[in-house]
């Protein structure tokens, strides 16, 4: 028989696996008599566990949202995740964390068992963050746009784009997205009837929270992700290449990531790629290292590049085509 603090990590533990336990079959799972069951319960209360109760036919006992948090029970792989997250959180793209989390991991360690804090120095000495270059967002400013996302709620705020100019944006939040090195705000601009993307970070001020409104689907199907690498993957040059690909979409866009271009099937055997063309010597190395068919539709200045550098490789051929002496 499970002594009674067990038991009561036990009940603890099932609560959080299903929204609603009937008193019967939670106690049947326990091998306890409901009488025990209730008086655990009672006691986890006491302790500031929010357990609801109800009574009747369907009644029975639900793990509710509190006005305190209280502990939390853990088994051995989620207290792992939990302190590899702390430990990347305080070095992390979000600021306003990196105290918090420390003091977080060291409360969390402090009651590790031993085979578990074994395993975290393990991943301590094995895991080697790199520096950081990115800006970084702060976490009350997260917290803000993620509640107006959730609430649907308008969201306020100044914003300077990638040229520097200032502007005030009203929109309606969709959702937030990490790209890996910058965190990026998906909303619906009722100023210009179209989504758009907000890098975070150039917001200046607090977004103030507004009115709610009446939500509809997202861009892309839904997939923020998705729409966030592609407008990423134009926006951010001044000058964009088209290129056909003489080879399938479904093939080119498990090579290709979204963060790299736009896809769009151009037949049943070709594709046309979208991407930025500001570094052009970097653009015709990437086709040529793809090993496909293709050719450039714009801009004239890619294919005049490409005629270019074709014919430095046919001199270079020629060159290397006459008698050499061999090398030592």
């Amino acid at each position: 028989m499970l002594s009674s603090s067990s038991r009561l990590l036990r009940v603890l533990s099932l609560l959080q696996t299903r929204s609603h336990w009937t008193g019967p079959e939670l106690a049947e799972r326990l091998e306890i008599h409901p009488r025990t069951l209730r008086r655990d319960i009672d006691r986890l209360r006491e302790l500031g566990y929010p357990i609801h109760a109800s009574s009747g036919v369907a009644g029975g006992y639900a793990f509710r949202a509190g006005q305190a948090l209280p502990p939390l029970l853990l088994d051995d792989e989620e207290a792992l995740a939990v302190a590899i997250a702390l430990r990347m959180a305080t070095a992390g793209t979000v600021g306003g964390v990196e105290e918090s989390s420390l003091r977080a991991l060291v409360k969390l360690e402090q009651v590790m068992p031993t085979r578990l804090r074994k395993r975290i120095d393990a991943l301590r000495s094995a895991i080697l963050p790199t520096e950081h270059m990115g800006p970084t967002v702060q976490a009350a400013a997260l917290a803000v746009l993620a509640a107006a996302c959730r609430d649907q709620l308008r969201v306020a705020f100044a914003y300077l784009d990638a040229k520097g100019q200032a502007s005030q944006r009203t929109v309606e939040p969709q959702g937030l997205v990490h790209t890996g090195h910058r965190w990026y705000l998906v909303a619906w601009d009722p100023a210009r009837s179209d989504w758009r993307s907000f890098r975070i970070d150039r917001m200046v001020g607090d977004a103030v929270a507004g009115a709610h409104f009446a939500p509809r689907p997202g861009p892309d199907g839904g997939d923020l992700r998705g729409y966030v690498s592609r407008s990423v993957a134009l926006s951010q040059f001044p000058q964009q290449a088209r290129v056909v690909l003489h080879q399938p979409l479904a093939t080119m866009a498990r090579r290709i990531p979204a963060s790299a271009g736009v896809l769009q099937a151009l037949d049943a055997e070709r594709c046309v790629l979208a991407c930025g063309a500001h570094q052009q010597g970097t653009l015709v190395y990437w086709l040529l290292a793809l090993q496909v068919e293709f050719e450039v539709l714009e801009p004239p200045s890619l294919r005049e590049y490409l005629r270019e550098a074709t014919e430095r490789v046919a001199r270079g051929l020629a060159r290397g085509s006459g008698n050499m002496a061999p090398l030592p």
